[in-house]
């Protein structure tokens, strides 16, 4: 097929000519010369070894065999012009966002509605998963990862801490009096977390397997069974504020450990400079900073 089809240029010289019934509208529409139109066509008949167009004066008219062949060109280029124009379209009105479960469902999805007040126009579409997706493959926009903040191809901008602190339910409050006291009651959440936890407050030679832990695969899932009370779970007081505030879960004591890790903003470095981007990166970046503060004044 590669040897029958002719080249792009001709054809599309060939697609605006039959159109526009006109080398020079055409040449206007294809930012070309008459003359770089006329030359494409000819090319196109040589090819073809058909002529394609009769020359007057003032236009140009298909011949017979430029009928047989226009109707399936321009059917072609409409189909084009149709795809480009929706692939363009999705890229102006939607923000597709991959993001970690957690911070996602308890932190981002409350804010969502606001941003979107603001940005009527703009239609959001969300994704959780744990999967580290490639954002160069544009099916995504930006996505929230947990890490150093390096990532090839990618602008990263610092989002929130990674803290880590028990929480219970109000009823097992009763029970924690010291720390060690946990270590006789259900744990859920990440085994190096509870390790590091336990260490900072001066528990470093705790037997975590005396009553084993509970590791889910979602940090959500850890804190709904903490708020059930099945347990304490490990996790980030940010996430859970509006749980915090309302009672359904509680700090017991006021060490928090800060992962190695931290939460950042990622997008492809090649479209940094688009503007539904950097609406979002700069209303994000503003929650996270307003999230903080209202964190330190509490404190």
């Amino acid at each position: 097929m590669s040897k029958v089809l002719p080249p792009l240029p001709a054809i599309r010289a060939f697609e605006a000519a039959a159109r526009l019934g006109s080398f020079t509208r055409a040449a206007d529409e294809l930012h070309m010369t008459q003359a770089a139109v006329s030359y494409q066509i000819k090319q196109l008949e040589r090819r073809l070894g058909l002529g394609l167009f009769h020359r007057q004066p003032r236009q140009v008219v298909l011949t017979p065999a430029g009928h047989r062949l226009a109707p399936a060109v321009l059917d072609a280029f409409k189909q084009l012009r149709t795809a480009f124009a929706q692939a363009i379209e999705r890229v102006e009105t939607e923000l597709a966002i991959t993001a970690l479960p957690t911070i996602a469902s308890a932190w981002l999805v409350p804010r969502l509605g606001a941003f979107q007040l603001t940005h009527p126009r703009l239609a959001v579409r969300l994704d959780t998963t744990v999967e580290l997706v490639d954002l160069n493959r544009g099916e995504f926009d930006v996505g929230i990862r947990i890490g150093a903040g390096e990532w090839p191809g990618l602008d990263a901008d610092f989002l929130l801490p990674s803290l880590f602190t028990p929480l219970c339910s109000p009823a097992l409050r009763e029970r924690l009096r010291t720390p060690a006291d946990m270590l006789a009651l259900p744990r859920f959440g990440r085994e190096r977390w509870w390790r590091a936890w336990f260490a900072a407050a001066g528990l470093a030679d705790a037997e975590l397997t005396t009553k084993p832990g509970v590791e889910l695969d979602v940090e959500q899932h850890a804190v709904t069974a903490a708020i059930a009370g099945h347990g304490v779970a490990l996790s980030s007081p940010l996430f859970f504020e509006q749980d915090i505030a309302a009672g359904r879960l509680l700090q017991p004591f006021e060490l928090v450990v800060r992962d190695q890790r931290d939460y950042w903003l990622t997008y492809p470095t090649t479209l940094r400079t688009s503007e539904k981007i950097r609406a979002f990166r700069a209303w994000l970046l503003a929650q996270a900073a307003a999230c903080c503060q209202e964190r330190q004044d509490a404190r």
